[in-house]
């Protein structure tokens, strides 16, 4: 063969495959179906600029995903009060797009910089990739419990407003959304009320959100609010009753936290603090002797 034509085999052949894996991925991509979102939350910032990947890579995954991975995954996400806008295959995509996208630009720093060894760097890199998502939702979960059991008195106070002027619970509740601060508090009534005009009974759709926030403060009120409406009871001052309890813990908390500052402020006390003053001190002091020495 004539080494004239050689370099243009090679690039027709690169061209034949390229153009043959750009005609998969094409298929591949067609054969996902658009997703109805009418009634759906919008999902999170991130996981919105990256939304068509991570959208292909479910549909995909949906099919090899085991069932009890989903389940775990799903039952955090209802914990982060994530469950009506991202689905267990797509917060598993968007872990294996950050792991994807974490290696890739490691690979691409250390390949500008030459660092030898890069592998061991660019699979740790990946690897935090994957579990930045799953750090994030157990920062979201514990920052959702903290607004729910500071905001918990004052909604229940509205509530304890409304019923003894005369509402009913639900519109108690519509008074509380419409009136109270936002918050993941007001997320969950208003998904309430949705339950509820929806069909679903008041009380099971209380219930619903007792399973979904796992919080024992919300338990205990669900429970006494079903309790009550069951024997027929007044709910105002079992409201008011639980208004003060509640804010009877948060106060209680507070306190714990204040009592458990000064032991978290030990170490960076010794660690940081010390050493500076002390070196502040004696620096003078060494000099002096140095200056007597000579």
């Amino acid at each position: 063969m004539d080494e004239h034509w050689f370099p243009w085999i090679v690039a027709a052949a690169a061209g034949a495959s390229a153009a043959a894996v750009g005609w998969v991925v094409a298929a591949l991509l067609a054969d996902v179906p658009d997703e109805d979102r009418t009634y759906r939350d919008r999902p999170p910032l991130a996981f919105r600029l990256a939304w068509w990947p991570i959208h292909w890579l479910s549909f995909y995954l949906g099919r090899v995903l085991p069932m009890a991975w989903r389940v775990r995954v799903h039952s955090r996400l209802r914990l982060a009060g994530l469950d009506y806008a991202l689905t267990a295959e797509q917060f598993v995509s968007a872990q294996v797009a950050s792991a994807s996208f974490a290696g890739g630009v490691c690979a691409f720093v250390l390949d500008t910089w030459h660092v030898d060894q890069r592998w061991s760097l660019i699979a740790a890199a990946t690897a935090f990739g994957f579990v930045f998502p799953q750090m994030w939702m157990r920062d979201r979960v514990q920052a959702r419990k903290r607004s729910v059991l500071k905001a918990l008195p004052f909604y229940l106070d509205i509530i304890t407003l409304c019923v003894e002027a005369g509402l009913n619970l639900t519109g108690a509740f519509q008074q509380a959304v419409a009136k109270g601060e936002a918050g993941p508090l007001r997320d969950e009534l208003a998904r309430v009320l949705r339950d509820v005009r929806a069909g679903k009974a008041r009380a099971d759709a209380l219930r619903t959100m007792a399973d979904r926030m796992n919080e024992p403060a919300v338990t205990n009120l669900v429970s006494a609010v079903i309790q009550a409406e069951n024997m027929g009871m007044n709910l105002g001052p079992i409201l008011r009753a639980q208004a003060e309890q509640r804010r009877t813990e948060r106060f209680a908390r507070a306190e714990k936290l204040a009592m458990e500052a000064p032991v978290k402020m030990l170490f960076p006390l010794i660690a940081f603090i010390f050493p500076c003053t002390f070196l502040v001190l004696g620096f003078p002091i060494v000099m002096k002797f140095m200056r007597m020495g000579m």
